[in-house]
């Protein structure tokens, strides 16, 4: 693995301010809210899981790595394996944050996990994020990201059936523009979502890459819209690359089933199998 003592990463932490304008507010909706709604304005509530837009890095080009990530050993461990992808993570929410609001992140990493699977090394850096607005706390959130080296094919994981009878089945349109601009929108340089190349001659994967943040917005939306409410709780993990694959449906299926009154479990997917799994929790299911 690797000479680097991983633990001693644990416990730092980062400040970062930032927040979402009007005028942003109305690009990310313009990206993905519904065409028969207004964009939010000043002082209206965010939808849930737009906190992600509010804090755009500001690496220089030049400090970019192959990848278009940044180069890793400022906040993030300086890991040598070269593949990175946002797992899974986990949010609880309080207050709704509102266009607008001065916003600010605290982020600490909580562990870093060393392990050896059947295809290789792998390394889990859990960050615990806090972000806070004028009101106060107002999310609490788990990002595990995974590091993996680059195989020399594209290799995926066993495939999941999507779930037979669904309470909720819907499809999303993927295109280019869309991961381009949710790319833009996120500030995230990396090239598996938007260089067709890259994400083939490279990372060996057969199309450009749905950008994970992207599927587990497009399932809080629905969850949002089947409840008419939005959860307190939600969790997902990624559990095989969605793709945008040239000569494929450019479709992403999205489906969810009750576990009871107050919780839904939802999937994105592509012919048949599952890409993404999550869970929305309403007040006192936790």
């Amino acid at each position: 693995m690797d000479m680097l003592n991983t633990k001693a990463w644990e416990g730092r932490t980062q400040t970062e301010e930032g927040g979402i304008t009007q005028a942003e507010a109305a690009r990310i909706h313009a990206t993905l809210g519904d065409p028969r709604d207004k964009a939010p304005r000043n002082g209206d509530p965010l939808p849930p899981l737009w906190h992600w837009f509010a804090f755009p890095p500001s690496t220089p080009m030049s400090e970019l790595a192959r990848d278009g990530h940044p180069m890793l050993g400022d906040f993030l461990p300086p890991l040598r394996l070269k593949r990175r992808m946002w797992a899974s993570g986990k949010l609880t929410f309080g207050a709704p944050l509102r266009v607008g609001d001065p916003l600010k992140l605290r982020s600490t990493i909580a562990r870093v996990d060393e392990k050896e699977t059947r295809t290789g090394p792998m390394v889990v850096v859990s960050v615990d994020h806090t972000i806070i607005s004028p009101r106060g706390p107002a999310i609490e959130e788990r990002q595990d990201i995974v590091y993996l080296d680059i195989p020399d094919s594209f290799r995926p994981p066993k495939k999941q059936p999507m779930p037979e009878a669904p309470v909720l089945h819907t499809t999303k349109a993927i295109s280019e523009p869309l991961l381009f601009r949710y790319s833009a929108l996120t500030f995230n340089a990396h090239r598996i979502h938007y260089d067709l190349p890259y994400a083939q001659q490279v990372e060996h994967y057969p199309g450009l890459v749905i950008h994970g943040p992207l599927q587990a917005t497009l399932l809080m939306q629905a969850a949002c819209a089947h409840r008419g409410t939005r959860p307190t709780y939600f969790d997902f993990r990624g559990v095989h690359p969605m793709l945008l694959v040239p000569g494929d449906s450019p479709e992403l299926d999205i489906m969810a089933t009750e576990d009871d009154c107050a919780s839904l479990s939802l999937f994105t997917g592509q012919a048949g199998h599952q890409g993404m799994q999550a869970t929305a929790m309403w007040e006192g299911t936790q």
